[in-house]
């Protein structure tokens, strides 16, 4: 399908992919985080900080695709679905970002059970919309992509309904108004980098309706 196309307007799919790649790397930098969390300050400032060059990284690529929508005279995508794919792919590792700072700055030195479950399954979710974008420049792989957009909305399901179990939790365990606080906030970021993700997957899904 996409042949036709100039090899500058191919170029379109490497930005894509390497944001992608980069979205999956946030993802397993997430994890890595909650896993050293009992290491100490330092250990959590690195992870800050690695998680923070990855954000940036991603940046760039955000403004190159913008750049170059702008100058491009045709595109393998609609216009307005470039613009939502890279924005909404954007938007997942600004979370991730916005939750390692959280960690940081509310000085968290241990998480629940259910908090490391959401981690994991963020970490999942970031897997699946790297996997999903990586195969966007085919047409041909219009069911293997559906199927990464129905695995993302069954994660993000997965993650709402562990977030409420671990805020009922918080309210009828936790006798620290202030770590309940901290908590909860930590709990909601990580849900809402699989609601990221699954913006993502629609609109994914939306580009393939149109295009197959």
């Amino acid at each position: 399908m996409f042949a036709r196309f100039m090899p500058k307007e191919v170029k379109f799919f490497e930005l894509f992919n390497a944001h992608a790649e980069l979205i999956a790397q946030g993802g397993r930098q997430l994890v890595a985080l909650v896993a050293d969390l009992e290491q100490g300050p330092d250990a959590l400032a690195r992870h800050v900080q690695a998680i923070d060059q990855t954000e940036s990284a991603a940046d760039q690529i955000t403004h190159e695709t913008m750049a170059l929508l702008h100058t491009s005279f045709n595109t393998p995508l609609d216009r307005d679905e470039i613009h939502q794919l890279i924005t909404r792919m954007d938007d997942v590792l600004d979370l991730i970002q916005d939750f390692s700072e959280a960690m940081f700055l509310y000085d968290i030195r241990s998480l629940t059970q259910e908090a490391r479950q959401l981690s994991d399954l963020c970490a999942v979710c970031c897997e699946r919309v790297s996997s999903a974008v990586l195969l966007l420049h085919k047409m041909d792989n219009a069911p293997a992509i559906l199927k990464l957009c129905h695995e993302i909305d069954q994660l993000e399901s997965a993650a709402d309904r562990a977030m409420r179990t671990g805020i009922t939790k918080l309210f009828r365990d936790e006798p620290d108004v202030r770590q309940l606080i901290k908590l909860k906030g930590i709990y909601e970021l990580l849900e809402s980098v699989t609601d990221r993700c699954e913006d993502v997957a629609n609109v994914i899904e939306g580009i393939i309706l149109e295009n197959s």
